[in-house]
């Protein structure tokens, strides 16, 4: 009689192939498709416990709300909790998002979520002459403090939370914020929300960065020491795989790239001289939801586990909550298509059930005719409606991890963390995060997944329905977002009225104090609220510190 549970599982396993699964093979082969994720790793036919070999179900996986937080972060999931549903929202002038979100939260939705137009990202003014017709295309237009405060009116900053996706002009379109909570009376201790603020990802992928990498980090640690000293429940970075994954990177890809980003904001709050336990439980992460449903899931279990251990190990981190990988997901933008709008809608549902079934904390679920224009109030309605009925009809929020166990995800988590750490080591051999940059390393990677994948789909080989799989040619039929054609000549208005009106010699010597406090070494959060206060645009300001950083400029890969 055997005594290793494993060999006999190895002898019982050997006899079904043998007896049962060749025979099955000779009546029926299997269909002509390749087996892989979404990310083009090879899946096999079956899971078994022989998969697993060599983990340790408390080393590796553990339990809820224990180190290493594979299964979760908190020992009783969404049974003590569901996780925010944030929609992300804005577009065209401070009065037509403002609009969109009491809709949302009338709607149901627990948090807010704000996008910004190009000119902001930018940090330029609605009226530079270098961004004519962009506004609020993708985003609010926000130029000045009196755009914020009509973004934010009648919003209850006290009671919900506010993310804001903004990076290299973070620090100052948070400091208006700040600025509109302090005008009411709302104290900074009161306030929750997350700034993505995660510049090294813009390099990477995104390319919305102003300056150059050095100078841009050190404003990521202004507002990491601002935050941990005077605004303690906010979250001053969400270091983002989101894009990294829509500019068409692997699930690995998206998972390393994003932790190593991390781990390099942590280096240098360090070094800064913060505690890595008094900032670190604020550090939060936002990921994407792509199509394959388990890939998905192993991505955020590995994640948990990796930062967990390289916090604890690598950085010393003492307090329980230093090692928490809390994280907001967004279904994935790219997956989306302008053929058979209504298909989204169920894309959607899988990724936001991945994201769900992974353990995030808050969640964004995209509309159907995001691949035609910014979502109309009927489609945003079905997006919110999808979390919902995911929360309250399907039952996955009923247990903790309801897929850890399984043979298949423990071992796609443990092939995840794998890959991950293969290229943690070879971000090392580069010099680190910012040297792998300048040398298109990031960048490079991404672009022959994203060439992989599309000749994928242009040969056929990887079907996207209602584009190479049965597609039909059928009127749109679905509404489409309309926005106030007057929304831009009103913001102009407003913006010209704030300038000839505001204390001009107060703006003049604020910015001044701006530029010096640039050129040294001081936090610069401190400078950049009183050029708020006395309503600068961001245009000014981020004209300022062009001057000093100066302006990156992103080598070639080729």
């Amino acid at each position: 009689m055997m005594s290793d549970p494993l060999a006999a599982f190895r002898e019982a396993y050997q006899e079904w192939e043998r007896t049962i699964l060749q025979p099955t093979l000779r009546r029926t082969p299997e269909r002509d498709a390749d087996f892989t994720t979404v990310s083009g790793e090879s899946i096999k036919r079956l899971y078994t416990p022989l998969d697993l070999e060599g983990t340790d179900p408390v080393r590796d996986i553990g339990l809820p709300g224990a180190y290493p937080f594979t299964r979760g972060i908190h020992p009783t999931g969404y049974r003590g909790k569901l996780w925010t549903m944030r929609m992300f929202a804005g577009f065209g002038s401070a009065e037509e998002t403002n609009a969109r979100f009491r809709y949302l939260l009338e709607q149901g939705q627990t948090g807010l979520s704000i996008a910004f137009d190009m000119p902001t990202l930018y940090g330029r003014d609605t009226d530079d002459p270098l961004v004519p017709g962009e506004f609020g295309k993708c985003g609010v237009a926000v130029s000045s403090l009196a755009d914020m405060e009509i973004l934010l009116d009648g919003l209850p900053l006290d009671q919900i939370s506010t993310s804001m996706t903004i990076n290299s002009p973070a620090a100052i379109v948070w400091a208006m914020y700040l600025v509109v909570a302090e005008k009411r009376g709302i104290p900074w201790s009161q306030l929750r929300g997350t700034l993505q603020n995660d510049i090294l990802k813009e390099y990477i992928a995104q390319n919305e960065y102003i300056f150059p990498p050095e100078p841009s980090m050190r404003l990521v640690v202004d507002t990491i020491e601002f935050s941990t000293r005077h605004v303690p429940q906010w979250n001053p970075v969400s270091i983002s795989g989101y894009h990294i994954r829509e500019a068409g990177a692997t699930a690995a890809q998206e998972l390393a790239f994003t932790l190593a980003d991390g781990l390099a904001y942590v280096q240098a709050t360090i070094e800064r001289g913060l505690h890595v336990d008094e900032f670190a439980p604020r550090l939060s992460f936002f990921f994407n939801a792509h199509n394959d449903l388990f890939e998905e899931v192993a991505k955020y279990r590995a994640a948990r586990r990796i930062w967990a251990r390289t916090l604890h190990e690598r950085f010393g981190a003492q307090n329980p909550r230093s090692l928490w990988l809390r994280f907001h997901a967004q279904t994935a933008g790219c997956s989306l298509t302008a053929q058979q709008p209504e298909n989204n809608i169920v894309r959607t549902a899988i990724q936001a059930l991945a994201a769900i079934l992974g353990g995030c904390q808050s969640l964004h679920t995209n509309s159907m005719d995001e691949a035609l224009a910014l979502p109309s109030e009927k489609a945003v309605t079905i997006a919110l409606r999808t979390q919902q009925i995911i929360a309250e009809e399907s039952g996955v929020a009923n247990t903790v991890d309801p897929l850890g166990g399984s043979y298949f995800v423990e071992a796609l988590t443990n092939r995840m963390e794998e890959e991950c750490l293969a290229y943690f080591r070879r971000i090392e051999d580069l010099g680190g995060v910012i040297p792998a940059i300048r040398r298109g390393f990031f960048q490079s990677e991404i672009a022959d997944a994203a060439y992989r994948y599309q000749r994928e789909i242009d040969s056929g080989r990887r079907g996207v329905i209602g584009v190479n799989r049965y597609a039909i040619k059928t009127p749109l039929e679905i509404p489409i977002l309309e926005m106030d054609p007057h929304g831009e000549a009103r913001h102009l208005e407003r913006l010209n009225r704030v300038r000839a009106t505001r204390d001009n010699a107060l703006v003049k010597r604020r910015l001044e104090a701006l530029r010096e406090a640039a050129l040294g070494t001081e936090n610069l959060m401190p400078p950049i609220l009183d050029c708020v206060r006395a309503y600068a645009t961001i245009g000014e300001m981020c004209d300022v510190l062009r001057d000093v950083f100066g302006v990156y400029r992103e080598m070639v890969v080729v």
